[in-house]
């Protein structure tokens, strides 16, 4: 599956999603995954690792951290499965320009509500794996498919990541510098 192939996936799952009456969007896209072969799910997860890894950036991490109050390592996994389940003109958006997150519509309602892990979604990193089993009604089965779909792969270069420059998520001094908007949405004003 090439990457436009995967974003239409996520695209339809979303529009499946939207609305009162919609599901959530990992059950949705389980659904759409479901109904591709086995070979096309595993190019899925294989795009899905791509993007995913490609945010795996301080700068993205500062904004989970601001969003969601905090984050830890397995949390920003999560919020980068929800970047992905925003869909491709918010995901660009933000691998772009993090500081971009001010404007999400979800983000500004949550810090309006002091709610946090508004965009976290952790059932989106687990849906190839759900739809898998869907098809051949074995747990184990996506595992074993998609340690043999990688062999002969370096895994451990694909696991490799420029997560650009390391910062104090706690100094707000520094946040309001990296991220200004979503730090004042979040935090409130800079102090003086």
């Amino acid at each position: 599956m090439d990457i436009d192939g995967f974003w239409n996936v996520v695209g339809v799952a979303r529009a499946e999603s939207c609305g009162s009456h919609g599901k959530a969007f990992a059950e949705a896209l389980v659904d759409r995954l479901a109904g591709l072969s086995q070979e096309e799910i595993l190019g899925y997860q294989e795009r899905f690792d791509e993007v995913h890894g490609a945010v795996y950036r301080w700068d993205v991490w500062a904004a989970a951290y601001l969003i969601g109050g905090g984050c830890s390592d397995d949390s920003f996994m999560d919020f980068r499965a929800g970047l992905i389940a925003l869909g491709r003109d918010w995901y660009e958006l933000v691998a772009a320009r993090p500081d971009d997150l001010a404007d999400h519509p979800a983000v500004i309602e949550a810090a309006a509500r002091g709610f946090d892990y508004v965009i976290f979604d952790e059932d989106v990193n687990y849906a190839a794996g759900q739809a898998f089993e869907r098809l051949t009604g074995d747990a184990d089965a996506f595992h074993e498919a998609w340690k043999r779909h990688r062999a002969g792969h370096d895994l451990g270069m694909a696991l490799e990541f420029d997560m650009g420059e390391d910062f104090d998520f706690d100094d707000a001094d520094e946040m309001h510098r990296r991220l200004p908007r979503l730090a004042a949405l979040c935090l409130g004003a800079a102090a003086a």
